[in-house]
């Protein structure tokens, strides 16, 4: 375990497997009907909490370019990006593309400045199909193609859990990143049960996330980490691991939580890879 310039317990992910290691039955979920179906209703909420918001904030402001091209996918109302970034985006210096399953959602997300594409990735996890169908990047991902055409950097806040075929999501993703680009995968304890794979309902937090590392080997991602947030103890944020932005941002609600015997906040961590 180290510890990044942005102050946050770094762990390396090695590779555990040199075969597939995961059955069909572990990407089932309780509730088999359609994704489509499920999110077509608005969900004008956030799925984590204040504090846990306010320190992804944070980090976002310590990883995520200021010019180029940025995919949130799994995006919804809301991205969670800090005030340099929407800024970025609002002078048209960083484009950002959404890429979700609700179009009033999408709609409602200003910082979406170059494109939002509906799409299920559950039934179609090629995203660069999607992207490029869409006309938001190259239709091409020859080796050769302009880089400029290519993403900077990608995030998904709390959704790997609901990907029923990832490693082809992330294998997607991979082609269509620029050399060095890297993706950000948000993770918490907070899921949709029915929606959420078995296998994440069956395993530890611990096993979740090198279970999300294994996801990005096998898809071709490099340099991949694990960065721990928070542990999920209203002590820890705004302190060591919190940053400045936590603390400012969270402090009140933490400290209610803890005056009244809580004790306790939204886990959060980052499975982090580079294209290498």
């Amino acid at each position: 375990m180290s510890t990044t310039a942005e102050s946050w317990p770094v762990k390396q992910y090695h590779p555990r497997h040199t075969t597939w290691p995961y059955d069909p039955s572990d990407f089932s979920t309780q509730d088999p009907s359609s994704d489509s179906g499920f999110y077509s209703t608005p969900r004008l909420v956030t799925h984590i909490d204040d504090a846990a918001i306010a320190t992804l904030r944070e980090y976002y402001d310590t990883v995520l370019p200021r010019k180029g091209r940025i995919l949130d996918f799994c995006s919804s109302w809301v991205s969670h990006y800090p005030p340099a970034v929407e800024e970025a985006a609002a002078s048209g210096e960083l484009k950002v593309i959404g890429l979700g399953m609700n179009k009033a959602e999408l709609d409602a997300n200003k910082v979406l400045n170059t494109g939002r594409v509906l799409v299920d990735l559950n039934t179609n996890p090629d995203i660069a199909a999607a992207l490029q169908e869409a006309k938001l990047i190259a239709s091409s991902t020859n080796d050769n193609d302009d880089e400029s055409e290519r993403l900077d950097a990608s995030t998904n806040v709390v959704s790997t859990d609901y990907l029923t075929n990832p490693v082809p999501v992330l294998e997607s993703l991979h082609t269509i990143t620029k050399s060095g680009g890297t993706v950000h995968l948000t993770i918490s304890n907070r899921c949709f049960p029915t929606k959420a794979i078995n296998r994440w309902l069956r395993v530890s937090e611990e096993e979740r996330l090198l279970m999300i590392g294994d996801y990005l080997h096998f898809a071709g991602w490099r340099e991949i980490e694990i960065v721990e947030l928070s542990n999920g103890k209203v002590e820890q944020a705004g302190g060591e691991g919190g940053g400045e932005a936590a603390a400012g941002q969270g402090g009140g609600l933490q400290s209610l939580m803890g005056w009244m015997g809580m004790g306790r906040r939204d886990p959060l961590w980052v499975v982090r890879a580079t294209k290498g």
